[in-house]
Protein backbone atom coordinates (compact mmCIF):
# COMPACT_ATOMS: atom_id res chain seq x y z
CA UNK A 1 0.00 0.00 0.00
CA UNK A 2 3.05 2.41 0.90
CA UNK A 3 3.48 2.34 -3.07
CA UNK A 4 0.09 2.78 -4.16
CA UNK A 5 -1.01 6.67 -5.34
CA UNK A 6 -3.11 8.45 -2.90
CA UNK A 7 -5.52 10.41 -5.04
CA UNK A 8 -7.81 13.36 -3.83
CA UNK A 9 -10.80 13.37 -6.27
CA UNK A 10 -12.56 16.98 -6.81
CA UNK A 11 -15.94 16.96 -8.96
CA UNK A 12 -17.03 20.82 -10.55
CA UNK A 13 -20.15 18.65 -11.11
CA UNK A 14 -22.51 21.38 -12.93
CA UNK A 15 -19.67 21.43 -14.91
CA UNK A 16 -19.57 17.99 -15.79
CA UNK A 17 -23.63 16.76 -14.99
CA UNK A 18 -24.26 19.67 -18.21
CA UNK A 19 -22.00 18.55 -20.11
CA UNK A 20 -22.57 15.63 -20.13
CA UNK A 21 -26.42 16.38 -20.94
CA UNK A 22 -26.21 19.24 -23.25
CA UNK A 23 -23.02 17.38 -25.58
CA UNK A 24 -23.71 13.29 -25.05
CA UNK A 25 -27.29 13.22 -26.84
CA UNK A 26 -28.86 14.30 -23.33
CA UNK A 27 -27.32 11.27 -21.09
CA UNK A 28 -27.55 11.20 -17.50
CA UNK A 29 -23.54 11.43 -15.72
CA UNK A 30 -22.51 8.05 -14.40
CA UNK A 31 -19.56 8.39 -11.80
CA UNK A 32 -18.59 4.63 -11.89
CA UNK A 33 -16.50 4.87 -14.65
CA UNK A 34 -14.54 7.74 -13.26
CA UNK A 35 -14.20 5.51 -9.85
CA UNK A 36 -13.04 2.56 -12.28
CA UNK A 37 -10.44 4.48 -14.23
CA UNK A 38 -9.18 6.11 -10.84
CA UNK A 39 -8.99 2.52 -9.05
CA UNK A 40 -6.45 1.41 -11.74
CA UNK A 41 -4.18 4.73 -10.73
CA UNK A 42 -4.26 4.74 -7.47
CA UNK A 43 -6.19 4.62 -3.77
CA UNK A 44 -8.81 7.56 -3.72
CA UNK A 45 -8.59 9.05 -0.62
CA UNK A 46 -10.70 12.19 -0.78
CA UNK A 47 -13.83 12.40 -2.70
CA UNK A 48 -15.98 15.64 -2.94
CA UNK A 49 -18.30 17.20 -5.78
CA UNK A 50 -19.33 20.92 -5.67
CA UNK A 51 -22.58 21.69 -6.77
CA UNK A 52 -26.39 23.18 -6.22
CA UNK A 53 -27.62 19.97 -4.70
CA UNK A 54 -31.34 20.92 -5.29
CA UNK A 55 -30.43 20.44 -9.23
CA UNK A 56 -29.56 17.43 -8.85
CA UNK A 57 -31.74 15.49 -6.09
CA UNK A 58 -31.18 11.91 -7.91
CA UNK A 59 -27.46 12.44 -8.26
CA UNK A 60 -27.13 13.15 -4.85
CA UNK A 61 -27.97 9.34 -4.01
CA UNK A 62 -25.96 8.26 -6.92
CA UNK A 63 -22.84 10.46 -4.81
CA UNK A 64 -23.89 9.09 -2.20
CA UNK A 65 -23.83 5.77 -2.80
CA UNK A 66 -19.84 5.96 -4.01
CA UNK A 67 -18.98 7.40 -0.57
CA UNK A 68 -18.33 11.13 -2.96
CA UNK A 69 -18.86 14.02 -0.27
CA UNK A 70 -20.92 16.40 -1.39
CA UNK A 71 -19.98 20.66 -0.61
CA UNK A 72 -23.04 22.08 -0.82
CA UNK A 73 -23.26 25.67 -2.97
CA UNK A 74 -26.89 27.13 -2.97
CA UNK A 75 -27.68 29.90 -5.28
CA UNK A 76 -27.92 33.25 -3.47
CA UNK A 77 -29.26 36.39 -5.19
CA UNK A 78 -26.99 38.75 -6.49
CA UNK A 79 -23.99 36.38 -6.46
CA UNK A 80 -22.90 33.47 -9.08
CA UNK A 81 -23.14 30.37 -8.08
CA UNK A 82 -20.80 29.48 -10.68
CA UNK A 83 -17.38 31.24 -9.31
CA UNK A 84 -18.30 30.50 -5.46
CA UNK A 85 -18.33 27.13 -6.19
CA UNK A 86 -14.83 26.90 -8.41
CA UNK A 87 -13.42 29.52 -5.24
CA UNK A 88 -14.19 26.57 -2.96
CA UNK A 89 -12.79 23.98 -4.56
CA UNK A 90 -9.78 25.51 -5.21
CA UNK A 91 -9.33 26.94 -2.06
CA UNK A 92 -10.16 23.10 -0.59
CA UNK A 93 -7.48 21.49 -3.12
CA UNK A 94 -4.43 23.58 -1.94
CA UNK A 95 -5.73 23.76 1.29
CA UNK A 96 -5.23 19.47 0.84
CA UNK A 97 -2.07 19.75 -1.19
CA UNK A 98 0.09 21.61 1.96
CA UNK A 99 -1.81 19.82 4.59
CA UNK A 100 -1.43 16.28 3.37
CA UNK A 101 1.48 15.49 1.90
CA UNK A 102 0.87 11.95 1.31
CA UNK A 103 -1.68 12.63 -1.37
CA UNK A 104 0.07 12.50 -4.80
CA UNK A 105 -2.25 13.03 -6.78
CA UNK A 106 -4.95 15.73 -7.72
CA UNK A 107 -7.76 14.48 -9.88
CA UNK A 108 -9.87 17.65 -11.21
CA UNK A 109 -13.43 16.77 -12.95
CA UNK A 110 -13.93 19.80 -15.03
CA UNK A 111 -13.51 21.25 -18.33
CA UNK A 112 -13.11 24.87 -17.32
CA UNK A 113 -10.06 26.46 -18.17
CA UNK A 114 -10.44 29.03 -15.20
CA UNK A 115 -8.68 25.92 -13.00
CA UNK A 116 -5.87 26.08 -15.08
CA UNK A 117 -3.71 28.38 -12.43
CA UNK A 118 -4.74 25.57 -9.93
CA UNK A 119 -3.27 22.77 -12.21
CA UNK A 120 0.06 25.10 -12.59
CA UNK A 121 -0.05 25.37 -9.03
CA UNK A 122 -0.21 22.01 -7.70
CA UNK A 123 2.28 20.88 -10.33
CA UNK A 124 4.54 23.50 -8.87
CA UNK A 125 4.35 21.59 -5.53
CA UNK A 126 5.03 18.54 -7.08
CA UNK A 127 1.71 16.99 -7.43
CA UNK A 128 0.45 14.72 -9.90
CA UNK A 129 -2.69 16.44 -11.76
CA UNK A 130 -5.31 14.36 -13.84
CA UNK A 131 -8.14 15.78 -15.47
CA UNK A 132 -11.66 14.43 -16.49
CA UNK A 133 -14.01 16.23 -18.89
CA UNK A 134 -16.49 15.99 -21.44
CA UNK A 135 -15.04 16.68 -24.52
CA UNK A 136 -17.28 19.14 -26.31
CA UNK A 137 -17.26 20.88 -22.89
CA UNK A 138 -13.69 20.82 -22.26
CA UNK A 139 -11.80 23.70 -22.98
CA UNK A 140 -8.35 23.73 -25.12
CA UNK A 141 -6.31 24.93 -22.58
CA UNK A 142 -6.98 22.52 -19.93
CA UNK A 143 -5.57 19.47 -21.43
CA UNK A 144 -2.02 20.82 -21.68
CA UNK A 145 -1.81 21.78 -18.04
CA UNK A 146 -2.46 18.60 -16.85
CA UNK A 147 0.15 15.63 -16.56
CA UNK A 148 -3.27 13.36 -17.93
CA UNK A 149 -6.35 14.10 -19.43
CA UNK A 150 -9.38 11.86 -19.74
CA UNK A 151 -11.98 12.73 -22.06
CA UNK A 152 -15.13 11.46 -19.83
CA UNK A 153 -16.82 10.20 -22.95
CA UNK A 154 -14.27 7.75 -23.90
CA UNK A 155 -13.95 5.92 -20.61
CA UNK A 156 -14.75 2.34 -20.59
CA UNK A 157 -18.37 2.17 -19.28
CA UNK A 158 -19.89 5.35 -20.66
CA UNK A 159 -22.43 4.48 -22.79
CA UNK A 160 -23.24 7.36 -25.23
CA UNK A 161 -26.99 7.04 -27.14
CA UNK A 162 -26.42 6.54 -30.80
CA UNK A 163 -27.41 9.88 -32.46
CA UNK A 164 -31.07 9.51 -33.79
CA UNK A 165 -31.97 9.95 -37.39
CA UNK A 166 -34.61 11.47 -39.29
CA UNK A 167 -37.79 8.82 -39.67
CA UNK A 168 -36.46 6.44 -37.08
CA UNK A 169 -36.74 6.44 -33.43
CA UNK A 170 -34.47 3.96 -32.84
CA UNK A 171 -31.29 5.96 -33.98
CA UNK A 172 -30.47 3.50 -36.93
CA UNK A 173 -30.93 4.62 -40.76
CA UNK A 174 -35.51 3.33 -41.55
CA UNK A 175 -35.39 -0.12 -43.20
CA UNK A 176 -37.50 -1.66 -45.91
CA UNK A 177 -40.76 -3.24 -44.42
CA UNK A 178 -41.26 -6.72 -46.37
CA UNK A 179 -43.61 -7.58 -44.00
CA UNK A 180 -46.56 -5.93 -46.41
CA UNK A 181 -45.13 -7.72 -49.63
CA UNK A 182 -46.48 -10.89 -48.43
CA UNK A 183 -45.00 -14.22 -47.67
CA UNK A 184 -41.76 -15.03 -49.26
CA UNK A 185 -40.50 -18.61 -49.29
CA UNK A 186 -36.68 -18.02 -49.07
CA UNK A 187 -34.65 -17.98 -46.08
CA UNK A 188 -34.10 -14.85 -44.51
CA UNK A 189 -30.59 -13.79 -45.30
CA UNK A 190 -27.75 -14.77 -42.91
CA UNK A 191 -26.31 -12.15 -40.40
CA UNK A 192 -23.41 -11.71 -41.78
CA UNK A 193 -20.39 -12.24 -39.37
CA UNK A 194 -18.78 -9.22 -36.72
CA UNK A 195 -15.32 -8.29 -38.48
CA UNK A 196 -12.75 -8.69 -36.23
CA UNK A 197 -12.13 -5.53 -34.32
CA UNK A 198 -9.45 -3.51 -35.50
CA UNK A 199 -6.80 -0.54 -34.33
CA UNK A 200 -7.96 2.84 -35.29
CA UNK A 201 -6.98 6.22 -35.90
CA UNK A 202 -3.50 6.79 -37.78
CA UNK A 203 -1.63 3.53 -37.36
CA UNK A 204 0.95 5.44 -39.42
CA UNK A 205 1.06 8.66 -37.12
CA UNK A 206 0.90 6.11 -33.70
CA UNK A 207 4.00 4.43 -34.98
CA UNK A 208 6.19 7.13 -35.93
CA UNK A 209 5.13 8.82 -32.15
CA UNK A 210 5.92 5.71 -30.42
CA UNK A 211 9.44 5.30 -32.50
CA UNK A 212 10.49 9.22 -31.87
CA UNK A 213 9.87 8.93 -28.27
CA UNK A 214 11.81 5.63 -27.85
CA UNK A 215 14.46 7.22 -30.26
CA UNK A 216 14.95 10.10 -27.79
CA UNK A 217 14.56 8.18 -24.27
CA UNK A 218 17.34 5.94 -25.67
CA UNK A 219 19.42 9.09 -26.37
CA UNK A 220 18.63 10.31 -22.80
CA UNK A 221 20.13 6.77 -21.05
CA UNK A 222 18.94 4.30 -18.98
CA UNK A 223 16.45 1.65 -19.61
CA UNK A 224 13.04 2.41 -21.79
CA UNK A 225 10.50 0.43 -20.02
CA UNK A 226 7.26 0.28 -21.18
CA UNK A 227 6.00 2.31 -17.59
CA UNK A 228 8.58 5.03 -18.52
CA UNK A 229 7.31 5.01 -22.27
CA UNK A 230 3.66 6.03 -21.26
CA UNK A 231 4.55 8.47 -19.10
CA UNK A 232 6.91 10.26 -21.54
CA UNK A 233 4.28 9.99 -23.97
CA UNK A 234 1.52 11.25 -21.54
CA UNK A 235 4.20 14.47 -21.05
CA UNK A 236 3.82 15.01 -25.05
CA UNK A 237 -0.02 14.34 -24.52
CA UNK A 238 -1.71 14.19 -21.82
CA UNK A 239 -5.01 13.23 -23.38
CA UNK A 240 -3.17 10.35 -25.28
CA UNK A 241 -5.07 7.10 -24.70
CA UNK A 242 -4.49 3.71 -26.25
CA UNK A 243 -8.21 2.69 -26.03
CA UNK A 244 -8.42 5.75 -29.11
CA UNK A 245 -6.37 3.65 -31.25
CA UNK A 246 -8.43 0.03 -30.16
CA UNK A 247 -6.22 -1.21 -27.93
CA UNK A 248 -7.54 -2.55 -24.22
CA UNK A 249 -4.40 -1.85 -22.89
CA UNK A 250 -1.12 -0.58 -23.54
CA UNK A 251 0.78 -3.27 -23.23
CA UNK A 252 -1.44 -4.64 -26.28
CA UNK A 253 -0.28 -1.60 -28.15
CA UNK A 254 3.18 -2.05 -28.09
CA UNK A 255 2.65 -6.00 -28.97
CA UNK A 256 0.71 -4.91 -32.28
CA UNK A 257 3.82 -2.39 -32.62
CA UNK A 258 6.52 -5.22 -32.46
CA UNK A 259 4.42 -7.01 -34.81
CA UNK A 260 4.79 -4.48 -37.13
CA UNK A 261 8.24 -4.27 -36.80
CA UNK A 262 7.99 -1.00 -35.35
CA UNK A 263 9.69 -1.35 -31.71
CA UNK A 264 11.45 -5.18 -30.11
CA UNK A 265 9.98 -5.70 -26.82
CA UNK A 266 12.49 -8.09 -24.21
CA UNK A 267 12.28 -8.54 -20.60
CA UNK A 268 12.05 -6.13 -18.02
CA UNK A 269 13.48 -5.52 -14.68
CA UNK A 270 9.69 -6.07 -14.00
CA UNK A 271 7.42 -8.27 -14.28
CA UNK A 272 4.68 -6.87 -16.77
CA UNK A 273 6.66 -4.03 -17.49
CA UNK A 274 8.97 -4.89 -20.44
CA UNK A 275 11.92 -2.79 -21.96
CA UNK A 276 10.99 -0.91 -25.56
CA UNK A 277 13.84 -0.64 -28.54
CA UNK A 278 13.92 0.16 -31.51
CA UNK A 279 15.07 -2.59 -33.77
CA UNK A 280 17.77 -3.07 -36.51
CA UNK A 281 15.86 -2.09 -40.01
CA UNK A 282 18.27 -2.92 -43.11
CA UNK A 283 21.88 -2.15 -43.08
CA UNK A 284 23.25 1.16 -41.99
CA UNK A 285 26.00 0.81 -44.54
CA UNK A 286 23.57 0.51 -47.41
CA UNK A 287 21.13 3.83 -46.26
CA UNK A 288 24.67 5.51 -45.68
CA UNK A 289 25.56 4.80 -49.22
CA UNK A 290 21.55 5.40 -50.35
CA UNK A 291 22.32 9.02 -48.69
CA UNK A 292 25.44 9.34 -50.73
CA UNK A 293 23.68 8.27 -53.96
CA UNK A 294 20.83 11.34 -53.57
CA UNK A 295 23.64 13.60 -52.54
CA UNK A 296 25.64 13.31 -55.66
CA UNK A 297 22.54 13.49 -58.22
CA UNK A 298 21.00 16.43 -56.02
CA UNK A 299 24.23 18.08 -56.14
CA UNK A 300 24.85 17.69 -60.05
CA UNK A 301 28.11 20.20 -59.54
CA UNK A 302 26.45 23.13 -57.07
CA UNK A 303 29.28 22.13 -54.89
CA UNK A 304 26.21 20.64 -52.29
CA UNK A 305 23.02 20.16 -51.35
CA UNK A 306 20.91 21.41 -48.50
CA UNK A 307 20.01 19.45 -45.49
CA UNK A 308 16.59 21.13 -45.59
CA UNK A 309 14.38 18.82 -48.06
CA UNK A 310 16.66 16.24 -48.54
CA UNK A 311 15.08 13.58 -46.25
CA UNK A 312 12.12 14.39 -48.92
CA UNK A 313 14.20 13.37 -51.78
CA UNK A 314 15.77 10.17 -49.99
CA UNK A 315 12.43 8.73 -49.34
CA UNK A 316 11.44 9.55 -52.95
CA UNK A 317 14.30 6.99 -53.91
CA UNK A 318 13.11 5.00 -50.88
CA UNK A 319 9.98 5.25 -49.74
CA UNK A 320 10.56 3.46 -46.32
CA UNK A 321 13.38 5.42 -45.27
CA UNK A 322 13.23 6.10 -41.49
CA UNK A 323 16.40 7.35 -39.29
CA UNK A 324 14.48 6.31 -36.41
CA UNK A 325 14.53 2.97 -37.71
CA UNK A 326 18.30 2.96 -37.59
CA UNK A 327 18.32 4.28 -33.76
CA UNK A 328 18.94 8.02 -35.09
CA UNK A 329 16.83 10.85 -33.17
CA UNK A 330 16.98 13.13 -36.38
CA UNK A 331 17.81 13.13 -39.60
CA UNK A 332 20.73 15.62 -39.00
CA UNK A 333 22.09 12.76 -36.40
CA UNK A 334 21.73 10.57 -39.06
CA UNK A 335 23.82 12.83 -41.41
CA UNK A 336 26.15 13.46 -39.16
CA UNK A 337 26.82 9.93 -38.46
CA UNK A 338 27.23 9.12 -42.27
CA UNK A 339 29.76 11.72 -42.49
CA UNK A 340 31.92 10.61 -39.67
CA UNK A 341 31.62 7.21 -41.77
CA UNK A 342 33.19 8.58 -44.86
CA UNK A 343 30.09 8.84 -47.04
CA UNK A 344 29.46 12.03 -47.15
CA UNK A 345 30.91 15.80 -46.29
CA UNK A 346 29.01 18.06 -44.09
CA UNK A 347 29.40 21.47 -43.45
CA UNK A 348 27.67 24.45 -42.26
CA UNK A 349 26.99 27.04 -44.44
CA UNK A 350 26.42 30.54 -43.12
CA UNK A 351 25.44 31.59 -46.77
CA UNK A 352 22.75 29.41 -46.80
CA UNK A 353 22.05 29.39 -43.08
CA UNK A 354 21.61 25.93 -43.38
CA UNK A 355 23.62 22.51 -43.47
CA UNK A 356 25.35 21.32 -46.68
CA UNK A 357 26.12 18.19 -47.99
CA UNK A 358 28.67 16.70 -51.06
CA UNK A 359 29.74 13.18 -51.34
Amino acid sequence: MDQEDRIALFLDYENLALGARDNLGGMTFDFRPIADALAERGRVVVRRAYADWSYFDEDRRMLTRSHVELIEMPQRMGASRKNAADIKMAVDAMELAFERDYISTFVLCTGDSDFTPLVHKLRGLNKRVIGVGVEKSTSALLPPACDEFLYYDRLEGVEVPAARTRGSRTGRAAEPDHRRAGPSHEPPPEPSPEPAPQPVGDGDALAVLVAQTVAGLQGSGGEVTASRLKRTLLRKDPTFNESDHGFRTFGELLRHLAERNVVELVAGPAKGDPEVALPEHGDQEAAFALLRSVVQDAAAGNGGVALSGLKNQVRRVRPDFSEKKLGYRTFLQFCKAAATAGAVQLRWSPEADDYLLAA
